[in-house]
């Protein structure tokens, strides 16, 4: 179990939240839901208060807090992606209702930034061909939606 937990503060759609976030990646679901007790700041006796829910593995807490709160890409979650494939789908996903942010980031519905990246990344940066490694940043750094074919492309030298 996880000493440390994020909590992710949405002013009434937490459990909408969770639900989407849970729907994109194996090894997630949620987990518990706990509702108000008495009326609260975040609504009244029997809503939704706290979203207890695993995320790829990893455990987060979404609670309706009543009063907005904004996100700001200070704070993001990374998904290293498997295959350009896997980055198409999520980018598609969270961009719905979102917005492109540059270099793989983007800001989904609910306001949270996520950078979907494709794993090939850091290796193309960490390579042994530093030129190499110069050129794939260069290409990232022109990029919204990254293309880890294109990247490699750029690391090894070819027209991107």
């Amino acid at each position: 179990m996880s000493k440390i937990v994020p909590c992710l503060w949405f002013a009434s759609k937490a459990e909408e939240a969770a639900k989407f976030y849970v729907s994109l990646l194996p090894d997630s679901r949620i987990d518990a839901v706990q509702r108000n007790v008495v009326e609260t700041p975040a609504g009244p006796e029997g809503s939704v208060l706290l979203v207890e829910f695993t995320l790829a593995g990893q455990r987060y807490l979404a609670l309706n807090g009543g009063a907005p709160m904004d996100f700001t890409p200070a704070v993001s979650f990374m998904i290293n992606c498997v295959d350009q494939d896997e980055v198409d789908r999520l980018w598609d996903a969270l961009i719905d209702g979102g917005a492109p942010m540059q270099c793989g980031w983007l800001r989904d519905r609910y306001g949270l930034a996520w950078q979907i990246v494709p794993s090939i990344l850091p290796k193309l940066f960490s390579g042994p061909d530093r030129a190499g490694a110069q050129r794939a940043m260069k290409a990232m750094m022109e990029m919204v939606k990254l293309d880890g074919d294109a990247l490699q492309r750029a690391y090894d030298g070819a027209s991107v």
